[in-house]
């Protein structure tokens, strides 16, 4: 069965078993399970639900397997002929997550 979940402003279509990787969950630890409620669309083919916004009653369970950090992202900055430069860098931190059941 697929499912089209909304989370921190992005939406995913997933299957039970997939594994994505999304900003972090905000206190969750490895092995959390989380519940995502906000499912847009549900099932595949004559058993399809749309939801408006939301199909009652939905929900996407999946248990964190990782918590990390993203690659380095350096951001650099320069003005030609004039001395100026600027060295930055960033990691985002994200959650690996694995979707374990969709219920309806």
């Amino acid at each position: 069965m697929k499912a089209t979940i909304q989370t921190q402003g992005k939406q995913y279509t997933v299957q039970e078993g997939d594994v994505l990787i999304l900003n972090r969950y905000p206190e969750t630890e490895t092995g959390s399970k989380i519940e995502i409620s906000e499912v847009l669309t549900l099932g595949e083919g004559d058993g399809f639900q749309l939801g408006a916004p939301f199909v009652k009653g939905a929900m996407v369970k999946a248990t964190i397997l990782e918590n990390k950090r993203g690659r380095k992202v350096v951001i650099f900055k320069k003005k030609k002929r004039k001395g100026y430069n600027r060295r930055r860098g960033h990691r985002q931190e994200l959650s690996v997550i694995k979707i374990d059941s969709i219920e309806s």
